[in-house]
């Protein structure tokens, strides 16, 4: 018995029906039986209906390829219900990598000749969908004809399938710009479309198209997107629909999600015309409704466009500042995080104080994902709009106390840096910073300040004489006890270390009592399992012990850094392991980089196979006492030996300075400058280098390890290079860098250095 085959509504009430995958496939699979066999007998009747039905199985995802030369049949059919079934499975089943497609080329050629326009717009939607780069040119021809024909659906269909000839063949760009040009000579279309929006508007099309009491709002909204890009840098145009605009704005319904949608379009277009300051005004007004709105996409939205919205027309937004700072307290992640975006970029210098309390509050009770932007938000705004120091230590301090684990990493250097500025906050902030610290050690930001500040200014602390807070009763011993706890908490950075380390040699000139405590602190630390812990402890041993008569001159208070001086800002991006007071290389002048320069020794010729040890150059007292503060070097005055440029890759210059003391003159001073001019951010440089036997190379720490891209703060770099025998000076070096996310090795051979750095 022959199972009759199903209609296409009836095969889609089954499969929706189905109520496991296997039973969808058995239905499916019944189901294509028949079509095949459907299209063995050849009923033309039936083909369509077939093919109509294995189109939607295609779309199930289920194979349908045996379907592809049934599209054939179809399009080559006289009846338009094959014709419009055949174009469509030919844009579902068929593609350049099919050569079944070709076969319709002489079918698209003769409907594209006829006079009927629905067939004529089938072919065009068909060859604009699946056309490869043969066919393209074959019926290019054919499309530049109906580019002029004087029916705009034919037009339409005509200029969007020779945009997709255009891309598969650009030569064929040549035969459409003719036409085209002509097309852009036709009647302004504007005045138009502000009548069909505002008889859309005030009486309406028909009833049927209404949509909860709004007059075809599909239509609205794409006359109001349109408006919008031919209203887009073109002030007659804008003009022309501003009443339009405000009309639509003021008349329609807000009480349902139809006109809501219309409303947005509306102040989508103002935002994007030359709109008059009124009718800006009333778009902000809008949005600052949908605020209100219990829908949570509505409310997403509002925030968004406002955010667009701020810098343009920032005191209009300004008035609906309440309302943005409600939806901070939103449950869903997304509309909390917009209301952030925008209330940060609400603050200014008139409202600083009351948005910074708002914000604040919110960091407290913020998720964990948005609580490091928010920092961040409010750590910048602090900077710009503070009215006044104090106000913006505690803020940062509220800050560091709240959220420390996920300020931004310059948070430390900013605050320190402002502290120190302030003098007459001095006693105020180790105060504050003591008994936050107190509080909580595992901040490790705000750990890093407080023993910055105790170790800066804990003779402040220790007297307690300052009015402006609580007083405070500290002894030397719960200072000491406060910061060795910092320095055995399991919690602790090795940079948080590193400052707590620096901060107790620092008090060991501030407090009154014995040493004692602090030089068995120190010692212990001196076999730390942190390399660079353990160089600070060994050298502040060595501070101890042989430079004891130099201890108090050398840990004096921090002074004053000028933020403009870009070696300074490098310095600071470079330094993040401690409170940049004590550096080991100056301390103890021996081999600063030795270590770093042992696999360079055979670099020259050296086959020895033993380190060499670089004897001591003995520096000036005033050039000691800068090393030791860890400033900045003193620049050496202009050269009269010309520079060297000795590498460039992709954007990144290393170049050579020289100077030759005249008390010295077998000392050669070389800078090496490193420029970026490159797109991209040159991270993790170091620069090596060695030099034969008869040389002494001392190598000083860089300015950084980052270039900026396109021409930042270069990177610097001193070497010392002592000449006893006045020998032709060769010079070898090493760079490594990370470039456009990939890592750089050169290494290359300096051997045309000028006569003058030698003779």
């Amino acid at each position: 018995m022959v199972v009759p085959s199903l209609r296409l509504q009836d095969l889609i009430e089954e499969i929706r029906g189905a109520k496991t995958l296997a039973h969808e496939r058995e239905v499916i699979q019944k189901e294509c039986a028949q079509i095949r066999a459907s299209f063995r007998d050849g009923d033309p009747l039936q083909r369509h209906r077939q093919l109509a039905k294995l189109l939607y199985v295609h779309m199930l995802g289920y194979p349908a390829h045996f379907g592809q030369m049934e599209c054939l049949k179809l399009i080559a059919s006289p009846r338009f219900t094959d014709k419009r079934v055949g174009y469509l499975g030919a844009m579902l089943l068929l593609d350049e990598r099919h050569d079944a497609h070709l076969l319709i080329t002489n079918s698209i050629k003769n409907d594209l000749s006829q006079g009927i326009q629905p067939v004529q717009g089938l072919a065009l939607c068909t060859l604009s969908t699946m056309g490869s780069a043969e066919m393209c040119r074959d019926l290019a021809t054919e499309v530049e004809k109906l580019l002029l024909q004087p029916s705009p659906y034919v037009r339409k269909k005509a200029v969007l399938t020779a945009v997709h000839m255009i891309r598969k063949d650009p030569e064929l760009a040549s035969i459409f710009l003719p036409p085209c040009a002509k097309l852009l000579h036709e009647r302004h279309h504007v005045p138009q479309l502000v009548q069909i929006l505002r008889t859309l508007v005030t009486a309406g099309y028909s009833a049927e198209h209404s949509i909860s009491g709004v007059s075809d709002p599909f239509l609205q909204v794409q006359i109001l997107r349109l408006l919008r890009i031919l209203g887009r840098n073109h002030e007659e145009s804008s003009e022309a629909m501003n009443d339009l605009l405000a009309q639509v704005a003021t008349n329609t319904d807000t009480s349902r999600n139809a006109g809501n949608a219309v409303l947005l379009e509306t102040v989508l277009t103002i935002m994007d015309i030359h709109s008059a300051a009124g009718l800006r005004v009333l778009a902000v007004n809008i949005l600052g409704r949908f605020l209100l709105n219990s829908d949570k996409n509505i409310r997403y939205v509002a925030l968004t466009s406002l955010l667009r919205l701020v810098q343009s027309d920032h005191s209009a937004v300004q008035r609906h500042r309440s309302t943005v700072v409600e939806c901070l307290q939103e449950t869903d992640a997304s509309l909390s995080r917009r209301a952030l975006e925008l209330s940060l970029a609400l603050v200014n210098s008139s409202n600083v104080r009351a948005m910074m309390q708002e914000l604040q509050a919110f960091l407290e009770s913020c998720p964990p994902d948005l609580r490091a932007d928010c920092a961040s938000g409010i750590l910048l705004a602090a900077e710009r709009f503070a009215p006044s120091k104090r106000w913006h230590i505690d803020t940062i301090l509220h800050v560091l106390t709240t959220a420390g684990t996920h300020v931004r990493d310059d948070a430390v250097a900013n605050l320190t840096q402002l502290i120190g500025e302030a003098q007459e906050l001095h006693a105020y902030s180790v105060r504050r910073l003591y008994s936050a610290l107190a509080e909580d050690i595992s901040q490790q930001p705000l750990a890093q300040v407080a023993a910055w500040c105790i170790g800066e200014y804990g003779d402040l602390l220790l007297e307690g004489n300052c009015e402006e807070i609580e007083p405070l009763q500290v002894g030397e011993e719960e200072v000491l006890a406060l910061l060795e706890k910092v320095l055995q908490s399991h919690m602790s950075l090795p940079a948080t270390r590193g400052y707590a380390l620096t901060a107790l040699m620092k008090l060991s000139t501030r407090l009154q009592g014995d040493n004692n405590r602090i030089r068995q602190v120190v010692s212990i630390y001196g076999s730390c399992v942190d390399v660079e812990l353990q160089q600070r402890a060994v050298e502040y041993n060595v501070l101890f012990q042989k430079y004891d008569h130099m201890r108090a001159a050398i840990l004096e208070k921090m002074p004053l850094v000028d933020r403009s001086d870009p070696q300074v800002v490098e310095g600071q991006k470079e330094n993040k392991a401690g409170p940049q007071l004590l550096e080991a290389a100056a301390l103890v002048p021996t081999e600063p980089q030795a270590t770093k320069l042992l696999d360079l020794l055979d670099l020259l010729g050296d086959t020895s196979g033993h380190a060499q040890h670089l004897p001591p150059l003995e520096p000036s007292p005033g050039e000691a006492l800068v090393q030791l503060l860890d400033l900045p070097c003193v620049p050496p005055p202009p050269a009269a030996i010309p520079s060297l440029r000795v590498f460039e890759r992709e954007g990144v210059q290393l170049d050579l300075s020289f100077v030759r003391p005249v008390e010295t003159p077998t000392l050669l001073l070389v800078t090496a400058t490193t420029t970026n001019s490159s797109r991209e951010d040159v991270t993790h440089f170091v620069c090596q280098a060695a030099v034969p036997k008869s040389f002494q190379l001392q190598l000083q720490a860089p300015s950084g390890n980052t270039i900026p891209a396109q021409g930042g703060l270069p990177i610097t770099q001193l070497f010392r290079i002592l000449n006893p025998n006045k020998a032709t000076l060769r010079l070898k070096l090493r760079l490594t860098y990370n470039h456009s996310g990939q890592p750089v090795q050169e290494v290359f051979e300096v051997d045309s250095l000028p006569v003058e750095t030698w003779q």
